[in-house]
């Protein structure tokens, strides 16, 4: 122990270990918290975790937080959404009047380019119109010249034909090159006036088409001339609103000023009106509380009246109730027994107190006559009847319940023995139970402890696992922890071993428990889901053992598993949906 703690040194604080080690590198410090620090390792402390408590708290403080600031949120956003929506409808009036006004400004300018335009346009049309009127007029002339020259071909041909008529009637042969010629001429005169005609045509359809065209500018123009006027009598309707607009915000500021003196004066009016009316109501208030205070005064002098009535009433109705007593229970009658027993009439002493003795001496101040005094008789009155209530009515049949009462008494004693002697005899069993249950969990738990350890280190190679008592000095309620460090490793605590390891040492306790006290069979469904092939071998290996003296019954998916198995037997289902099941002796 001396060589494995050489180095180790315990101090304080962090701050002590970090001063240490960096002073002699090859020491390692160990702080009170359990924090481990040295020149090449650092380990932190096992420090508690919160609790789940102290966790939903926390979620629940930090749920609360976040629902106030989504509220706060939300304030925050319906305020801003709202200044935004003003400020977006004040923009918009803005941009529209601006629009507006850029619209007008467009369209007025859009108007003055289209006329612009169509008046270049009209004039263009105005020069093509002039343009091809002269060319018309130059066809037109080439059309009559060629018209005429083909009259005089026509002409020439007549003259020509007849010669020819002429010559056929002599011997001479006609000389067809006069008629050829003028065939040649006759047909270049016919196309000259085709083509005159043409042209014609075509310098017509073009005259028709400028006049379209023309009037189409015309009416453009017109429109144009519309849309300007219609623009300017826009303009002037804006010119007229803005002066109209600047009227009414002239009028309104007056009008504005106008209202802050009246509610200037409105304002001062009104305190007045509040003031008077506050003095008022206090005058209103004392003559309330006046006319409350002499009401209450009236009400309860009226009460007193009535209740002075009222007690007259009813002491002239008990005069008469015991005057008729007297006179029907003893006969005397009211003045004879106010004479007698009057308030002037003497009354016989007191009598004694307990354990007090009158003197024997009938002329003793204690057995003389005392005046009537009111208090102390009603006292002695209320005395006496508390006396008579408390001996109440004679009961006959007393000495019988009192038999009666004696015996269930006796009975109930000797039930309260048996009882007694009961309890004694079941703490004594129950102490012999009690001392039963610790030794056999004590040899359980020895048992189970020491298996625990060789099983343990047979799943884990090179590891270390054991039991541990929570209360060792009290075996019937201590509690059992199980510590497991797998190899390469420094933790004991199950939570922070991997689901394999955890499943693994579940198992080392389980087949633990089995070997301290075997039992004929044992049902395992899917141990070893989590484990990989070499815990899974290590595992059907124990499962081998434990086949020795017990049956097992292991529900798994394991190949591996099955193939160690002496019966197989599984659920299947069919093609109709049914299931069914199947078995396999392996052995």
């Amino acid at each position: 122990m001396r060589r494995l703690l050489r180095d180790i040194v315990v101090v304080d604080t962090l701050e002590d270990a970090e001063h240490l080690v960096t002073t002699h590198p090859g020491l390692i410090a160990v702080t009170a918290e359990g924090d481990l620090l040295g020149a090449h390792i650092a380990q932190g402390g096992s420090g508690g975790a919160p609790s789940l408590i102290e966790t939903q708290a926390a979620v629940d403080e930090a749920t609360a937080e976040l629902t106030e600031l989504d509220a706060r949120c939300a304030e925050l956003t319906a305020a801003r959404e709202e200044a935004q929506e003003q400020r977006a409808r004040h923009a918009a009036l803005v941009e529209e009047l601006a629009a507006r006004r850029s619209a007008a400004d467009r369209e007025k300018s859009q108007a003055a380019q289209a006329l612009g335009r169509l008046a270049g346009q009209a004039r263009a049309a105005a020069g093509e119109a002039e343009r091809t009127t002269a060319a018309a007029e130059r066809a037109q002339e080439a059309l009559r010249r060629a018209t005429e020259e083909a009259e005089e071909l026509a002409e020439r041909l007549a003259a020509a034909q007849e010669r020819a008529l002429g010559d056929e009637d002599g011997t001479d042969e006609p000389d067809t090159s006069v008629r050829d010629r003028l065939a040649a001429d006759g047909a270049n005169a016919r196309q000259t006036e085709m083509e005159a005609r043409l042209q014609v045509r075509t310098h017509e359809e073009r005259m028709k088409a400028l006049a379209g065209r023309a009037d189409g500018l015309d009416r453009a123009a017109r429109a144009e001339r519309e849309a300007r006027a219609r623009a300017e009598q826009r303009q002037a309707r804006l010119r007229h609103e803005a002066q109209v607009a600047s009227a009414v915000a002239a009028g309104a500021r007056q009008l504005l000023a106008h209202v802050e003196l009246s509610l200037v004066r409105a304002d001062e009016e009104r305190r007045a009106a509040e003031a008077a009316k506050a003095e008022r109501e206090r005058e209103l208030t004392v003559g309330r509380d006046r006319a409350r205070e002499l009401k209450s005064e009236l009400d309860k002098l009226t009460d007193s009246v009535h209740r002075g009535e009222v007690l007259g009433a009813e002491k002239r109705l008990r005069i008469e109730q015991l005057e008729a007593k007297a006179l029907e229970e003893l006969g005397v009658e009211p003045t004879a027994l106010a004479a007698e027993y009057g308030p002037d009439q003497p009354v016989p002493p007191s009598p004694p107190a307990e354990g007090e003795e009158l003197p024997d001496d009938p002329d003793h101040p204690r057995n003389q006559p005392v005046p009537y005094v009111r208090g102390e008789q009603e006292k002695r009155l209320r005395a006496a009847e508390r006396a008579y209530q408390q001996l109440g009515k004679v009961n006959p049949l007393a000495l019988e319940e009192f038999a009666a009462l004696e015996e269930r008494h006796q009975f109930l004693s000797e039930q309260l023995e048996d009882l007694k002697k009961t309890r004694a005899d079941l703490l004594q069993v129950v102490k012999d139970v009690d001392r039963r249950v610790e030794e056999v969990f004590t040899a359980a738990y020895h048992d189970t402890a020491r298996e625990f350890e060789g099983v343990f280190s047979r799943l884990f190679p090179g590891g270390e696992g054991r039991l541990v008592l929570t209360d060792p000095d009290d075996m019937l309620a201590t509690g059992v922890d199980v510590e497991a460090r797998p190899p390469g490793k420094k933790v004991k605590r199950l939570s922070l071993l991997s689901g394999g390891e955890r499943s693994l040492t579940a198992v080392a306790l389980l087949v633990a428990i089995f070997k301290a006290r075997p039992s004929p069979f044992y049902v395992m469904d899917e141990v070893e889901a989590a484990l990989d092939d070499t815990n899974l071998q290590r595992l059907i290996r124990i499962m081998k053992e434990l086949q020795e003296s017990s049956q097992l019954i292991v529900i798994t998916h394991q190949k591996r598993t099955m193939e160690v198995a002496d019966a197989l037997y599984g659920v299947s289902m069919q093609g109709d949906g049914v299931s069914k099941v199947i078995s396999q002796r392996l052995r």
